[in-house]
């Protein structure tokens, strides 16, 4: 097992500042800053992006660009549940492999990305992607 610790400390009114492990600061702040519940899609799309931009280099993909998005639904009353989430990836560059990206994308939500395998069990993830040819 691993232990990692992530911090939140109160500024005032509805203000936080996070720190992940390695001390980087999030402000959370209502109405001004990131939202809590924008966080979990966020990490999520942070997550498989990490991986499948790495999986694309090892494949040797001349990638230029990765444009990633994530629409969710949820119940409209508290505690406001998440149902579902689809991530859409745009993936710009040249010469790519259709399989080899979706390949990179399959790897990076089903082996490698921990928020997507813990999520997947709780909410409906579906998932696609877009190839940009640039020249």
């Amino acid at each position: 097992m691993v232990l990692e610790t992530v911090t939140l400390d109160w500024v005032h009114e509805r203000q936080f500042i996070m720190h992940d492990r390695a001390g980087f600061p999030i402000v959370m702040d209502h109405p001004n800053g990131v939202n809590a519940s924008d966080l979990l899609p966020l990490s999520l799309i942070g997550c498989s992006s990490y991986d499948v931009v790495a999986i694309l280099e090892k494949q040797r993909q001349q990638v230029t660009d990765l444009a990633v998005s994530a629409e969710s639904t949820r119940d409209p009353d508290p505690p406001w549940i998440f149902r579902k989430i689809r991530v859409h990836y745009k993936v710009s560059g040249q010469g790519l492999d259709e399989e080899k990206v979706a390949r990179a994308i399959e790897l990076a939500e089903e082996k490698y990305c921990g928020v997507f395998a813990t999520l997947r069990k709780a909410v409906e993830i579906t998932s696609d992607f877009e190839i940009i040819e640039v020249p």
